[in-house]
């Protein structure tokens, strides 16, 4: 076993709450025996495009990233994801390579089942199927309206957005070390670095925020929210 990884038992396992509701114990049993959790450091590459698939994997702890290549070299990211996510869903049942890129935005902890007894159960138990086809229509309806949503607003609307992802759906609060650079936020949103730099630059002018290094904090919630809702 490479280092990094550790098997799972099956007590307390999350994957009975996540999708899972149909599966028998015996067969949830037998997936969470083969079950392992595979950690990665911020930075590190969780699933490389173009590889091949040979795993089903969802993130347990941490926050990453889902990104592709645009002409070759520049990266263009499509979304963030926080734990209970699973990583692998888009590609897994369409395709022998995968699409995109996963990179770990923090230290991030991933859980491997084996793709082949995923496949056999959705072939055998069409509950789990169907579970299975949800969890994927929710994962691709929200990139879809992240997308959207981010396009429709301007470079200021558009920052003021990420800002607001952060606080409110990933850290629950006003101030956090934000966990991307500059250069990743305008993968993200569809501008330049200098946009992004040139934008905190005037909320920090504008008391909107206060900028201690890595860490934000969100001086003026409702004047963010204001921009983003209509910028």
């Amino acid at each position: 076993m490479r280092p990094g990884v550790i098997k799972c038992s099956c007590e307390k396992c999350e994957l009975r709450s996540l999708f899972f509701t149909h599966v028998s114990l015996n067969e949830l049993t037998d997936i969470c025996e083969i079950k392992e959790e595979r950690s990665y450091s911020k930075g590190e590459v969780i699933i490389q495009e173009g590889e091949k698939i040979q795993e089903f994997l969802y993130m347990k702890e941490g926050l990453i990233k889902l990104s592709r290549k645009i002409d070759g070299e520049r990266d263009q990211i499509l979304s963030f994801s926080k734990p209970f996510d699973f990583v692998s869903i888009f590609s897994v049942f369409s395709s022998e390579y995968y699409k995109y890129s996963v990179t770990a935005v923090e230290d991030t902890v991933v859980c491997i089942l084996d793709l082949n007894v995923v496949k056999k159960h959705a072939q055998e138990n069409a509950m789990f199927t169907m579970d299975l086809m949800s969890r994927i229509s929710g994962a691709t309806d929200k990139i879809i309206i992240d997308n959207l949503t981010v396009k429709r607003k301007n470079l200021k609307g558009r920052v003021a957005h990420v800002l607001l992802y952060f606080a409110n759906h990933i850290y629950d609060k006003n101030e956090f070390e934000l966990p991307v650079s500059r250069r990743e936020i305008a993968e993200y949103i569809g501008m330049t670095t200098e946009n992004v730099i040139r934008t905190l630059s005037e909320f920090r002018k504008d008391k909107i925020i206060k900028i201690y290094g890595k860490d934000i904090q969100i001086a003026d919630m409702k004047r963010l929210q204001d921009i983003s809702e209509f910028g």
